[in-house]
């Protein structure tokens, strides 16, 4: 999700492409924000809802990516990640059906490690994303700070319990730039295609266009 994000709210996503992808991302951001309020309003089963979804995500995300990588140096990466991200997501559905302890604890231990790995991601970049990375790290910290407060103070359970708040919380805040690109999409869609010259042949549109050739 995250990695495609950059790409759904560009406006310059060809018309037909957008036609097909806008609903499929208000789809997305629509369950995010269902599950997000259903984990946080079911206190027996938010964790393992939480978590189901969440692996469940990353068992199709990382099949479809493993399926479209070729066979180069970054396509063999993409292979791996999308290999990993299908094992690790298969791996929390599993978790998530057989125990609603487990399911917990896996939430209470990911999510301040995913929280880190997004900050430090978007602090390896530049201009708006580091200063987003820097809000990012602080908000995480504190996260962890509630976390081993909590812990410490009322036992790992109740701690669980907060996380999985966390979590909740995290998924619905996920949902808001998705929903956006599907309306980003949304209005992409319904742009006119450039119009194309009648005596254009297409012949210089490799080398910069027509005006290339003059």
């Amino acid at each position: 999700m995250a990695s495609a994000a950059p790409g759904i709210l560009t406006a310059q996503t060809a018309p037909d492409v957008a036609q097909r992808a806008w609903p499929r991302w208000l789809a997305l951001g629509l369950a995010m924000l269902i599950v997000a309020a259903a984990g946080l309003l079911w206190p027996v089963g938010g964790a393992r809802l939480l978590l189901g979804a969440a692996g469940a995500f990353l068992a199709v995300r990382g099949v479809v990516l493993f399926r479209a990588a070729g066979t180069g140096a970054l396509d063999g990466r993409a292979r791996r990640l999308g290999a990993g991200a299908a094992v690790a997501g298969v791996a929390g559905l599993a978790v998530a059906v057989v125990s609603a302890a487990g399911a917990g604890w896996v939430l209470l231990v990911a999510i301040p490690l995913l929280l880190l790995a997004a900050a430090a991601g978007l602090l390896a970049r530049g201009g708006t994303a580091r200063r987003g990375g820097a809000v990012l790290l602080v908000w995480s910290l504190l996260v962890i700070g509630l976390l081993l407060v909590t812990g410490v103070a009322q036992g790992w359970s109740r701690a669980a319990d907060v996380a999985t708040v966390v979590t909740g919380l995290a998924v619905a805040v996920l949902a808001v730039p998705v929903l956006v690109g599907a309306g980003t999409l949304r209005r992409a869609a319904t742009r006119p295609a450039p119009t194309v010259p009648a005596t254009c042949a297409g012949c210089a549109c490799g080398a910069g266009g027509c005006g290339a050739l003059g």
